[in-house]
């Protein structure tokens, strides 16, 4: 194995650790960000609600006023009709009561309605409420939990951070330029073993040539398929790496 690569493989099992801490936080944020929607959606549907109770009361005492106009309309009406003595014109105040008072029935009938729709949106308004209180009850116990999830790893992100920038101080700066490049471009392990004459990143069966090269460990090489960094597995050349330490710990849940 190239020498420069024994601490490159060490600081990158702890990148690896660091991007799944990474993921394993934005989606903690994003189950934050759906609470908040879905509280924010209750609340909608609670002022939409009320908002169309309260149209409604209006609409009912509007109609309850115009009852009310034709209710002295008729009386106005009935006054009217016990003085006339002309046959006609009593028929006429009769065809006009008989009218005004059609019109009544229509909107007491649509005053029927409307309270029966206000009273079934009242208690849909009751049901949403109690929605809104036993989520807003359990998310906030799911917030804290979330966040407190998040407040330990960036605390493990900051241990994680420093035993790698103390590890970076050892390694080779040319050898680490080209690895964080490659690390930016995958987010995923730049420096990989050849397997069965296999690169372990990309699996594309490579040339015994190359495999040779990457056995002498003299210069760096480069998978030709995925551009990852080619090292030789030898355990001797491993003791002690955290790779070493995976690998036995791979062995030991194999047998």
């Amino acid at each position: 194995m190239h020498e420069a690569l024994k601490d490159i493989l060490d600081i990158q099992e702890l990148d690896m650790k660091m991007i799944r801490l990474m993921r394993v936080k934005k989606e903690r944020q994003k189950e934050i960000r759906q609470i908040e929607e879905l509280r924010k959606e209750l609340h909608l549907q609670l002022t939409d609600k009320e908002q169309e109770i309260t149209d409604l009361g209006k609409s009912i005492s509007t109609l309850e006023q115009k009852i009310q106009d034709i209710n002295a309309k008729i009386k106005r009406l009935e006054s009217q009709q016990s003085s006339i003595k002309k046959a006609d014109e009593f028929n006429a105040l009769t065809q006009e009561m008989t009218s005004a008072e059609r019109e009544r029935i229509t909107l007491e009938q649509k005053v029927s309605d409307l309270v029966d729709k206000r009273v079934s949106e009242e208690e849909l308004l009751e049901k949403i409420r109690d929605s809104l209180k036993t989520s807003e009850a359990s998310s906030l116990a799911l917030e804290k939990e979330i966040f407190s999830s998040i407040k330990l790893i960036n605390e493990e992100g900051t241990i994680l951070k420093n035993e790698r920038e103390t590890l970076a101080t050892k390694a080779d700066a040319e050898t680490l330029q080209i690895y964080e490049r490659l690390l930016r471009n995958k987010k995923d392990r730049v420096v990989v073993a050849i397997e069965n004459r296999t690169c372990s990143g990309c699996h594309i069966v490579l040339t015994a040539q190359h495999e040779n090269l990457v056995r002498k460990g003299e210069n760096l090489v480069f998978c030709e398929h995925c551009s990852r960094i080619h090292y030789w597995q030898e355990s001797e050349a491993l003791e002690g790496s955290a790779v070493a330490t995976k690998r036995r710990r791979r062995r030991t849940v194999n047998a």
